[in-house]
């Protein structure tokens, strides 16, 4: 058996393979990456810590190498476990999704309201497949009220770290289940983001006009848009997390996604390859919508963006070990349920937390007993 046949057979991660057999020819310790707190696989902190010792490149190739041994599935049909079990029409038709691939499967785009305030719809959630090759995959719509919630942007204990600097802590605290509605993913390690990141007075990373940004103002709304250009700082500014350039500006998918490069949007895998990404856009009245799959490309996920009525969308985070978004089933005993079946435990964010993330808030939160 060739050594490429052996890889075929297996389920692990090959980064960490090479990073396991690295380590072996060297006396770095990487005991601090793997005893860290919180739920991030061993995978992931040996790649990451790869990645912070000079060997991104080795990485990258073997995550490329890793995608060309187990490519997502072409054609087939999707898992409709999730537009059974939650999406059927919520009487919204207005914000219904038109379907990409056709005929359209039974509830595909159909929103349904999975959490309320005020008897208002504040958390709405959808599924389409992303494309006509990969037909056995859904993509993941979660639509967020501007009038109802709230977000926050919550520090990483590695990114942006130094926490005593901060007033919101690394994961959601038992003070923090108080109108907890969703957490989610946020964007690229700060050296790879091509951008920066800003919360409460602090500029952990210095900001790039040009560069797609997640705003997050005073009064809890959050805006999405190129820095510089749609917002800019103000006192009204809470938050500023960067990530790449915009995927959709003024309701149009920026063109020249698909080219087969890793240099503008992602430094692990290729633009065009079909993995794990996710991102966040701006309707034209105002509320985010997050977006997230297992085989997406940059434009696949554009274009689940722009159709989820998006005028300004970016990348997010990519690969399973980065993406998750949880929505809370109840204000007052709130329980995480996963978006779709992505990687990471439901729990994550209920633990310290290496990376930033997102929560969203009720604006009337129940008091809890």
């Amino acid at each position: 058996m060739s050594f490429k046949e052996f890889l075929r057979t297996k389920r692990f991660s090959i980064p960490a393979l090479i990073i396991l057999i690295f380590l072996g020819t060297t006396s770095w310790s990487v005991t601090p990456a793997l005893t860290a707190p919180g739920t991030d696989s061993v995978a992931a902190r040996l790649a990451e810590w790869g990645r912070d010792h000079h060997l991104g490149n080795v990485i990258t190739f073997a995550e490329n190498l890793q995608y060309k041994l187990h490519p997502p599935k072409l054609g087939g049909k999707p898992d409709t476990t999730l537009l059974n079990k939650f999406v059927v029409d919520d009487g919204l038709k207005s914000q219904d999704i038109v379907p990409l691939v056709s005929p359209a499967l039974p509830g595909e785009g159909k929103f349904k309201t999975v959490y309320e305030v005020n008897g208002k719809p504040a958390l709405r959630i959808a599924y389409i497949r992303p494309d006509e090759a990969h037909t056995s995959y859904l993509a993941a719509i979660a639509l967020m009220s501007k009038t109802e919630l709230r977000f926050v942007l919550h520090p990483g204990f590695l990114e942006p770290g130094k926490l005593s600097n901060y007033k919101t802590a690394d994961q959601i605290t038992k003070a923090d289940l108080n109108g907890l509605v969703a957490t989610f993913n946020s964007g690229f390690k700060f050296k790879d983001s091509r951008g920066g990141f800003y919360t409460e007075g602090i500029m952990a990373q210095p900001l790039k006009v040009g560069s797609a940004a997640f705003v997050i103002y005073a009064d809890g709304h959050a805006d999405i848009g190129s820095w510089g250009k749609d917002m800019k700082m103000s006192a009204t500014v809470e938050s500023v997390r960067q990530n790449l350039s915009l995927l959709v500006d003024n309701s149009v998918v920026t063109p020249n996604l698909d080219e087969n490069e890793q240099s503008k949007w992602g430094f692990t895998v290729k633009n065009a390859y079909y993995v794990a990404r996710s991102g966040a856009g701006v309707t034209a009245d105002g509320n985010i919508v997050y977006v997230a799959g297992n085989a997406l490309s940059v434009k696949s996920l554009a274009n689940v963006l722009q159709a989820a009525g998006a005028v300004r969308a970016m990348e997010l985070d990519i690969n399973p070990d980065w993406i998750s978004y949880m929505w809370y089933s109840s204000a007052t005993q709130p329980s995480p349920e996963k978006l779709f079946k992505f990687k990471r435990e439901v729990d994550r964010y209920l633990n310290p937390s290496s990376r930033d993330f997102f929560a969203v808030y009720a604006r009337s939160p129940v008091t809890l007993p």
